[in-house]
C-alpha cells in the first residue's frame, strides 16, 4: 500500500517513514504544504497523513483543495488539541484525526482501517473499459450511457464483471445466476447472453462480451474484439 506523509518535522518524518516501511508501506514524503498538494493531486495514494502546521500552505488549505479533486482518505496529524481544529478538519473532509504525541501502533491501525474501508467501497464499483457496474446502486453505464437492463440481465452482467478476464462456462453461469443445476437441453444461457450483448455491445463500436467456442463466455477489453 502507498502512503503520503505531509509533515515538516524531520524527526517525525524519519520515525514514521522507517516504521511504516518496515510494516510494508511504500512511503512518499512532502516537507511543506505546496509539495504535499502537488504529490497528493498528481499521484494516487491509499492514505495521506497530513499535518496541520506546515510551511508555505497549511494542512487545512491542502485538504480543502485536495477534496475538490480527489477522495483519498486523509488522517490529520497535529500538535493542536483544540476541539475546533478537529471539527474543522473533519468538516473540511478529513477521515480521521490524530493528536501529537501519538502511538505509532494506533496510527498503523487507523491507516489500515482507512485503507480497508476504501477498498471495500471501491469493490462495489467495477469497471471494464468504458463500462461501469455499480453493484450497490444496481445500475450499469457504458461510455456515460445508462444500460436499461432487467434484474436478471444485471445479475448476469455482475457475475461476468466480477470475474472479468475469466472464461465462465454455461454450467458456471447457470449456477451463479439461476442457482440451479445445469440442464444441457436448455438454451437459457445463450438466450440471456444474446439479450445482454445486444444492450451492452450493440450500440458501441468496441465489444466487451466475447464467446470462447467450446468453453464459455468472457467479459474483457480486447484490442481487436470479435464476438459471436
Amino acid at each position: 500500500m502507498k502512503l503520503l506523509i505531509v509533515e515538516d518535522e524531520h524527526k517525525v518524518v524519519d520515525y514514521l517513514r522507517s516504521g511504516l516501511t518496515e510494516q510494508g508501506w511504500v512511503v512518499d514524503v512532502a516537507l511543506d504544504g505546496e509539495e504535499g498538494m502537488h504529490l497528493a493531486t498528481e499521484f494516487d495514494y491509499d492514505v495521506i497523513v497530513l499535518d496541520v502546521m506546515l510551511p508555505k500552505r497549511d494542512g487545512f488549505s491542502v485538504l480543502k483543495a485536495l477534496r475538490m479533486r480527489k477522495s483519498t482518505p486523509v488522517i490529520m496529524l497535529t500538535a493542536r488539541d483544540h476541539v475546533n481544529d478537529r471539527v474543522r478538519g473533519l468538516r473540511d473532509g478529513a477521515d480521521d484525526y490524530l493528536t501529537k504525541p501519538f502511538s505509532f501502533l494506533e496510527l498503523v491501525e487507523r491507516l489500515h482501517a482507512l485503507a480497508r474501508r476504501t477498498r471495500s467501497q471501491e469493490s462495489t464499483l467495477i469497471s471494464v473499459g468504458d463500462l461501469f457496474v455499480d453493484l450497490i446502486g444496481r445500475r450499469a453505464t457504458r461510455d456515460g450511457v445508462r444500460l436499461e437492463l432487467t434484474a436478471k440481465e444485471f445479475q448476469l452482467l455482475s457475475v461476468l464483471a466480477r470475474r472479468q478476464g475469466d472464461i465462465l462456462s454455461k454450467t458456471a453461469i447457470t449456477e451463479l445466476v439461476w442457482d440451479v443445476n445445469f440442464d444441457s437441453h436448455t438454451n437459457v444461457v445463450e438466450t440471456a447472453i444474446k439479450r445482454l450483448r445486444a444492450k451492452l455491445d450493440g450500440p458501441f463500436p468496441s465489444k466487451l462480451l466475447h464467446t470462447v467456442r467450446g468453453m464459455g463466455y468472457v467479459l474483457e477489453v480486447r484490442e481487436e474484439a470479435e464476438s459471436s
